[in-house]
């Protein structure tokens, strides 16, 4: 039964459209992370131009995150995705003309990863804020478990591996275009999703609330988004500990990995791209148990705990010479992220007030990410005058302290006793009422 509960969402043609366009998106940016990697290495960079390059995505993807979020709110959400799709095939179609013309720069690349990153701003707030408005309340937290575990099968796993083996076969230049075939399809197959006007809910509108937010300052929108954060101590300390955790562990993993597996284990693009498959395939697995289960009665500590403790396989990257062992040490890692991120989504979703979900989810973008552009920036650099197994020894510590902080520090082992979460047929309503505050 719980199988067939997860697939209810494909009963909506709308979602159906969505998720299709979504996952062949999704793929691609898969493809992009192993292709960019070697496109720098290809133009004869290393740890610190890569950190330039993923610097300027995540740049592009904080910096305008909070824009993304209230725009889901002020436009219809068809026309952003498309928008996105539409500026994604342009910027990769560019950056793979010049690579097979042999003339692409890094700065070229820089710049493409820049709109990258804004593009993610828009695309993602504007799909969680289509979901409510394209599916019934008892299916979204099927659609949020299909999402968990496509994403990380796609991006993590079966986009790197192929970009690899391209990389490997033929060249960088060849993983770019197999990008933008992906978003060329993406691009039109989100065409296919109703036309609506603004306000039409149930097919992807602005939905019933635009005329009011149209006309409250954004600042207002944000003060309030804010307060309802810092007041609420479950919803501030996970987000704290998350931007902790951005900052010791994105830097390390996206930029400096590539050259673990280089030094260590002597391998190349298909090891790298496998290894991420690999964390792909546990956060997916992950993911699908997770949300074919009932929410734990411990559900804030079982998420912190899970995480926390799945971040110390990390410690030992840098001391790691087989495959295998590195290979599990990335499972787990990636296992523990997706249960986490279930339990995450879910508790936004029946917690936090429907009228302040836009606006709480666009400030769980930027606060979990805002530090993602310094981490970026600094691996590279600490990487020149730090030992590679000195970093990640102390990223894969501070992430399980931190989180053992935020779970005392924000009283969850009382504050999810005191607020159960046992059943589904109330998600929507009751977080309007939902005491928050401890």
């Amino acid at each position: 039964m719980a199988s067939l509960r997860a697939l209810r969402p494909f009963a909506h043609r709308e979602f159906r459209v969505l998720i299709s366009a979504l996952s062949i998106s999704i793929f691609g940016s898969g493809m992009w992370a192993v292709a960019m990697v070697y496109e720098v290495i290809h133009l004869g960079g290393g740890p610190l131009e890569l950190s330039l390059v993923a610097t300027a995505a995540s740049i592009g993807l904080v910096g305008f995150v909070l824009a993304g979020g209230i725009a889901a709110d002020r436009f219809p959400q068809r026309l952003l995705i498309i928008a996105v799709e539409g500026a994604n095939l342009a910027v990769i179609a560019t950056i793979t003309a010049l690579a097979m013309f042999d003339v692409l720069q890094l700065w070229h690349l820089a710049v493409g990863a820049f709109v990258i990153g804004v593009g993610q701003a828009f695309f993602f707030p504007a799909y969680s804020a289509m979901l409510p408005r394209i599916l019934p309340a008892d299916d979204l937290l099927a659609a949020n478990g299909l999402e968990g575990t496509v994403r990380p099968v796609l991006q993590q796993a079966a986009g790197p591996a192929i970009a690899g083996i391209l990389v490997a076969v033929l060249s960088p230049a060849h993983a770019v275009a197999g990008v933008a075939v992906c978003h060329l399809l993406a691009f039109g197959i989100v065409n296919l999703l109703s036309r609506q006007e603004p306000g039409d809910p149930g097919l992807g509108g602005a939905g019933p609330d635009t005329a009011a937010t149209g006309k409250s300052s954004l600042f207002k929108d944000l003060r309030e988004g804010f307060s309802y954060t810092i007041r609420t101590p479950w919803l501030l300390w996970t987000l704290i500990w998350a931007c902790l955790s951005v900052l010791f562990l994105i830097g390390p993993i996206e930029v400096l990995l590539p050259f673990v597996v280089r030094d260590q284990l002597g391998g190349d693009s298909r090891t790298f791209g496998f290894l991420l498959a690999v964390m792909g395939v546990g956060s997916a697995a992950a993911a699908l148990a997770t949300a074919t289960v009932r929410l734990p009665r411990r559900y804030l500590t079982v998420m912190v705990v899970t995480w926390g403790l799945g971040s110390l396989p990390v410690a030992a990257i840098g001391f790691m010479d087989n495959f295998w062992v590195l290979g599990a040490a990335m499972l787990i890692f990636g296992a523990t992220e997706g249960v986490g991120m279930v339990i995450w989504g879910t508790l936004l979703q029946r917690r936090v007030p429907r009228h302040l979900l836009g606006r709480i989810s666009s400030l769980d973008f930027f606060v979990s990410l805002a530090l993602m552009p310094v981490s970026m920036a600094l691996a590279g650099p600490v990487a020149q005058v730090v030992p590679l197994w000195l970093i990640f020894f102390i990223a894969g510590l501070v992430c399980p302290i931190m989180a053992f902080v935020a779970l005392f520090a924000a009283r969850m082992m009382t504050d999810e006793i005191e607020n159960p979460l046992t059943s589904n047929a109330t998600d929507s309503d009751a977080a309007d009422t939902q005491p928050d505050s401890v």
